[in-house]
């Protein structure tokens, strides 16, 4: 018998695995987390202090697992208004207010994949819209992307 140093087809079926393996383990390592999907076209993605005015608010954004906090300093008597000044929220004007889609660029879209903007005022949610809640001095709101 004479002795090839042409590899066995066993051989080769091994380290093609042993490939692909290793292909799809590095494949993983650069994939996204949710969050970090959902945070990807995000405007600030760490706390941001804003404007000037006699009233100061801070208002929490959460969107999967991170949350940013912004403080803003506003002379505006909504909500709505304060954090649209500095293009922190985007949505639609409908029958019942302003239906939010994005805040600090984040989407949130119930007709896409059932998420929405859930508004609370310190831990309470909140029964008012965003555009229809009044901004009071040192008060406390999130924004939480919701399902």
């Amino acid at each position: 018998m004479t002795q090839t140093n042409t590899p066995r087809l066993w051989q080769r079926v091994a380290l093609l695995s042993l490939s692909l393996l290793l292909l799809f383990s590095l494949v993983g390592c650069f994939s996204m987390t949710d969050t970090e999907a959902l945070w990807k076209d995000a405007k600030y993605t760490e706390d941001t202090s804003f404007g000037e005015g006699a009233k100061t608010v801070t208002v929490t954004v959460t969107a999967g697992e991170k949350s940013i906090v912004f403080t803003l300093k506003t002379d505006s008597d909504m909500l709505g208004d304060a954090l649209m000044a500095h293009g922190l929220l985007e949505g639609d004007m409908g029958d019942f207010g302003l239906y939010v889609k994005r805040v600090n660029g984040i989407l949130a879209d119930y007709d896409v994949d059932k998420t929405y903007w859930a508004l609370y005022i310190g831990e309470d949610y909140a029964l008012t819209g965003v555009d229809t809640t009044p901004v009071t001095d040192g008060g406390v709101y999130s924004l939480v992307r919701s399902k």
